[in-house]
């Protein structure tokens, strides 16, 4: 899998959060720790897909993460204030998708220090198995969803 290091492709995106970096969260080289972002990423998938599902609790969400990765492009140091944003990527699978992430500078919005992904798969907790994305799921992520490659990922999700 490789990532495109350019700069983002226009937009907001649909989920959009401001972070701004931490000291706990800084390495001994004043560098965002790299597991943070793993946690922008938690909470960005939550601000996207929560209002989808109508609801606020997450632990009503129907969905697992069955991969997720990110590529980091610059570091980001104490008090930088990042943008998050979060989409899916198209194309769709049938019970799995990916949620694309990004962070640029707050205030240089064409400066970008991470890309991240995950898969993301339907999941009935019920029935201890992966389901279909449901037709309205669907269609809405459909309506938000970019190309994979316009932001560098050229693999697919799984089906």
């Amino acid at each position: 899998m490789s990532v495109s290091t350019s700069t983002p492709t226009p937009g907001p995106w649909p989920a959009q959060r401001r972070f701004v970096v931490q000291y706990a969260d800084v390495d001994a080289l004043n560098h965002l720790n790299h597991a943070v972002y793993f946690r922008y990423m938690e909470t960005l998938r939550c601000d996207y897909y929560m209002p989808i599902l109508g609801v606020k609790d997450p632990r009503e969400l129907d969905i697992i993460v069955a991969e997720a990765t990110c590529r980091y492009l610059a570091p980001a140091g104490y008090g930088t204030e990042l943008i998050g944003e979060c989409t899916p990527g198209g194309p769709l699978g049938r019970t799995s998708f990916s949620l694309l992430y990004r962070f640029v500078d707050a205030y240089d919005t064409k400066r970008l220090y991470a890309r991240g992904r995950t898969v993301v798969v339907m999941y009935d907790y019920a029935h201890a198995s992966k389901k279909p994305i449901e037709p309205t799921i669907r269609s809405r992520f459909e309506r938000d969803a970019v190309p994979l490659e316009s932001e560098g990922w050229v693999d697919p999700p799984r089906p």
